[in-house]
């Protein structure tokens, strides 16, 4: 499939034009310059014809952006990767230094240009439009992102200009791969994790808290592992979150975890598990998601014989009573045990979906229960018949019985614990139902 890249200088318009072509509000946009820094990906359908869009950061020079660099890589990126480039200016602002230093770019890339000069909302804007004809570029198209006025006559243009020969779309393939969100407070790590993974600088990385801002989506196949993997913003407190532009990295980080299957949990060794870490494990088991925590920084923690051990009994006990998930230490800087995250999210994930027959449940726990019967409730007695897993998509489980209004969290707590001994459901949430037989 045809790859589009949307470039131009800082806040003309470049994520609400993605947003309206993928037909979604996926990137994030705000009056502030400079929102987008990572690529993002997305896809768009007109008349029958699909590519894929992917939004990058404003293109700066000479800035006191301290994320400069590493936008202008992610653009230079983008820029390689497109069949055709969506080159897109601002009309109130007339050709700036940066447009042109972009179009002399663009002119070296020898890759199909197609000039679109946003913010054009009336007939009188149109004549402001006509001066970035002096960019060289053959054609321009005006629109209004926000209003999506243009567009359709901008769009007409793209199709026609796009190779005919692409390849089927991969992201067909994807759908329906295991998704790993990788969550946690700002700046434990979560894009050099990312980074350290791929192999490659996919994500931004600096020491600034709330460097990412959008949910970045990468496919990741390699070491026999295949999956979509997700880097998130940093989850803070509801009470330290004071703009906008927060706010709403915050609700993504916590969409990617509602529409994962695993969640990395990422906390930094140097602090240990604070009241905010706990919160977002808290979300992840209210979503009913599979859990890895991620030790990250171990190599800045001072250790003596028996600190993994104590510090791993300490977690343990701070997150029961789901404490059966896998604990991993790694410093991501000094790549230490990242092959070990992939393993756990192997296993984690082939647990979270693994479905067990009902004959070997009941030949499992009904001796066990029939051992260890529920406490009789005002003289009578609970007697479960049998147990089925339900067809949900996280390990959900049924006793029926005759008086299931009589079980209480004590014995259901007593049941998953029995489940977890006779079958691996390591790092995954189970739910009890007991059901009237």
């Amino acid at each position: 499939m045809s790859l589009v890249a949307i470039v131009g200088r800082p806040n003309v318009g470049k994520s609400t034009l993605f947003n309206r072509l993928v037909g979604m509000r996926q990137a994030i946009v705000d009056d502030e310059a400079g929102v987008t820094r990572d690529r993002h990906y997305g896809r768009c359908e007109w008349c029958g014809n699909e590519f894929s869009v992917v939004d990058t950061g404003g293109y700066t020079s000479n800035s006191d952006d301290v994320f400069e660099q590493a936008i202008r890589s992610q653009v230079q990126i983008a820029i390689e990767e497109a069949d055709l480039v969506l080159f897109m200016v601002e009309a109130a602002t007339g050709v700036t230094d940066y447009d042109s230093e972009i179009a002399d770019l663009l002119r070296r890339s020898r890759k199909p240009v197609v000039l679109c000069v946003n913010k054009v909302d009336s007939g009188e804007k149109q004549y402001d439009a006509y001066q970035f004809y002096s960019l060289g570029l053959v054609e321009l198209y005006s629109i209004s992102a926000a209003n999506g006025s243009g567009t359709g006559d901008l769009l007409d243009a793209v199709v026609a200009a796009l190779p005919r020969d692409a390849a089927p779309d991969p992201a067909d393939a994807l759908q329906d791969l295991p998704r790993v969100a990788i969550v946690g407070k700002p700046n434990v790590g979560k894009s050099s994790l990312v980074n350290a993974l791929l192999g490659k600088e996919r994500n931004i990385v600096t020491p600034v808290a709330g460097t990412t801002r959008d949910s970045i989506a990468t496919h990741y196949n390699k070491f026999g592992h295949e999956f979509m993997l997700v880097d998130t913003a940093g989850i803070r407190r509801k009470a330290k979150v004071h703009e906008d532009l927060e706010f709403y990295s915050v609700m993504r980080s916590i969409r990617a975890i509602e529409n994962s299957d695993v969640c990395i949990m990422m906390i930094d060794a140097t602090t240990g598990m604070e009241a905010q870490d706990m919160n977002i494990f808290n979300l992840i088991v209210r979503n009913r998601k599979a859990c890895i925590l991620v030790v990250n920084k171990w190599d800045l923690f001072i250790k003596d014989t028996n600190t993994m051990k104590e510090y791993t009994e300490g977690l343990r006990r701070r997150i029961a009573p789901f404490d059966d998930v896998p604990i991993i230490f790694t410093s991501v800087v000094k790549m230490q045990r990242i092959q070990d995250v992939l393993q756990a999210v192997a296993e984690v994930y082939a647990n979270y979906s693994t479905k067990i027959p009902t004959a070997r449940l009941n030949e499992a726990l009904l001796p066990i229960i029939e051992q260890t019967p529920p406490p009789a409730w005002k003289g009578k007695y609970v007697k479960v018949k049998y147990v089925t897993q339900l067809p949900t998509k996280f390990p959900a489980f049924a006793f029926f019985c005759n008086l299931p209004q009589y079980i209480k969290d004590p014995y259901k707590r007593f049941l998953e614990n029995q489940l977890r001994e006779n079958f691996n459901l390591t790092g995954c949430p189970v739910q009890i139902f007991c059901r009237k037989k």
